[in-house]
């Protein structure tokens, strides 16, 4: 799946114009990819509305693990997200959305494919919820600006 997003990277650079990403976020391949990268999050054992964990999963084989998110994706109905709320250093509190397990598998599988092309035209000094740059990054930058030009 790596050369494929490669591929969708290089050619998204080159202004082509995409159709029929649904064959590539529906691939045995990156569905996969979508799993082995959401389960080792830290929320992997955390449930949805549902009350399903990544380790509910286990008990199911590979390929019917892959034909209920394709049926999923095809069909694409997300069920509700379970709302907790994070406590923050100020006393109030964040809201978080948690989707269900097969949810995010779908979300994921999406991301993996329109994540390359989205970041072959975005701008190369913005920094605002891109993968691998932060808002350090960012400041570092700010600074080599500054320097560089005498500010």
């Amino acid at each position: 799946m790596i050369g494929v997003q490669d591929r969708l990277y290089a050619e998204s650079a080159k202004g082509r114009v995409f159709t029929d990403l649904i064959s590539i976020i529906c691939s045995d391949a990156n569905i996969k990819m979508a799993y082995r990268n959401l389960k080792g999050n830290d929320g992997s054992n955390t449930p949805g509305v549902d009350g399903m964990t990544f380790e509910n999963l286990s008990g199911i084989s590979e390929m019917e693990l892959i034909a209920k998110v394709k049926g999923k994706i095809l069909n694409y109905q997300p069920k509700a997200v379970r709302r907790v709320y994070i406590p923050k250093p100020n006393g109030k509190k964040r809201p978080l959305g948690i989707p269900t397990v097969i949810d995010r598998i779908v979300q994921q599988s999406v991301l993996q494919i329109l994540e390359p092309i989205c970041e072959a035209k975005f701008y190369d000094k913005s920094y605002g919820f891109r993968p691998n740059r932060n808002t350090k990054n960012a400041v570092a930058m700010c600074y080599k600006y500054a320097q560089r030009d005498g500010l």
